[in-house]
């Protein structure tokens, strides 16, 4: 322990109130509403191809409900446009916010919830990363990782529509998941150098949501993705943040390493494409077995290396150099690893990254 570390400096653990799973269940989301906070009007935040597809269904739901919706559609999650959007939905007058979609229209729903204070529901279309129930979002900002918001009030989830988005989606959900392995030993290096908190029971209640996947992976190959299974880890992976009160149990340098691609190559991989290859790469600076975690990978259809998402080999360089600069103050295997971009084209090739 650091001297003058208050070991009991508190920290605020937010929950989702209400989590619903399940299939073909969409026509019960104004009950849902209802059950949780019986609104009477509420803005509903999507994008356009997904209002398209779920319009309908979801306002005859909250008609039955006695519910009045107004949408909105998130065309990119850049400040100006959520300032936007925000505007709009203070407007509104509603009494909830509903973010429904992929991982862009929940986080700006997330946001706009937080700064308006308003509570946030969660329906998520795709299970591509661990947002789904996290207090976490991404946006494009002057911060270049994940910023703090509130944690959904509720979170519904329609399995066949999650079945119906693109598997690659599912995959990078995979890779978020897989991510935990590392962000936790991460954590781990943080309490034992710098005398940080850590929280051993939403540590291991995210670790369990990686090796759930890791064990269950040769079956996955073998009969296809088990998308409850995944949907039910990412939102516990998501409930773990909210428990810690921090991003620490599912983010570490392998997240670091997603953002500087995201500042360095804007667009190239998924979230959770970039957060399992770096999870390759710094189970080998770890120590941890990174064969494994590339078996996982490969059994679940997600990118094992730069070339499948289009990286090239000197921007995967410069990206590992930079990753810990973007958050000094956090703890992670690249604090002392002190990167070169020689040392970083070496581990990429010796994980096969590259």
């Amino acid at each position: 322990m650091v001297k003058n570390q208050d070991p009991f400096k508190s920290h605020t653990m937010e929950l989702p109130r209400l989590i619903v799973i399940g299939e073909k269940n969409i026509n019960r989301f104004g009950n849902f509403l209802q059950q949780l906070y019986s609104p009477k009007k509420v803005s509903v935040i999507s994008g356009l191809n997904v209002k398209k597809f779920l319009q309908k269904k979801i306002e005859r739901s909250l008609l039955s409900s006695k519910i009045k919706g107004v949408w909105h559609i998130a065309k990119n999650n850049e400040i100006a446009s959520i300032k936007q959007i925000q505007s709009k939905v203070r407007n509104d007058k509603s009494d909830l916010i509903i973010g429904i979609g992929g991982g862009r229209s929940v986080d700006i729903a997330k946001m706009i919830a937080f700064n308006l204070k308003k509570p946030f529901v969660s329906l998520p279309t795709a299970a591509s990363h661990d947002g789904i129930a996290s207090p976490f979002v991404s946006v494009r900002s002057d911060k270049p990782h994940s910023i703090v918001a509130s944690a959904p009030l509720g979170v519904f989830v329609d399995i066949d529509i999650i079945k119906k988005a693109p598997k690659r989606l599912l995959a990078s959900g995979c890779g978020d998941l897989v991510a935990n392995i590392i962000a936790v030993r991460d954590w781990e290096l943080g309490r034992d150098k710098t005398g940080e908190y850590f929280g051993r029971y939403s540590a291991n209640l995210a670790s369990m949501s990686a090796k759930m996947l890791m064990e269950n992976s040769d079956l996955f190959a073998k009969k296809g993705l088990d998308v409850r299974v995944i949907v039910e880890a990412l939102i516990s992976a998501g409930v773990a943040s909210c428990i810690a009160g921090s991003s620490r149990p599912c983010s570490g340098a392998e997240h670091l390493f997603s953002h500087a691609l995201d500042r360095l190559a804007p667009g190239v991989g998924l979230h959770g494409e970039k957060c399992g290859i770096g999870a390759i790469m710094m189970a080998k600076l770890q120590g941890q077995d990174w064969k494994k975690i590339i078996k996982t990978l490969k059994n679940v259809g997600a990118p094992t290396t730069a070339k499948k998402i289009g990286l090239k080999p000197s921007t995967l360089a410069k990206a590992l150099t930079i990753a810990q600069s973007l958050r000094p103050e956090r703890y992670t295997i690249l604090k002392q690893s002190k990167m070169t971009e020689k040392k970083a084209i070496a581990l990429a090739k010796s994980t096969k990254v590259l």
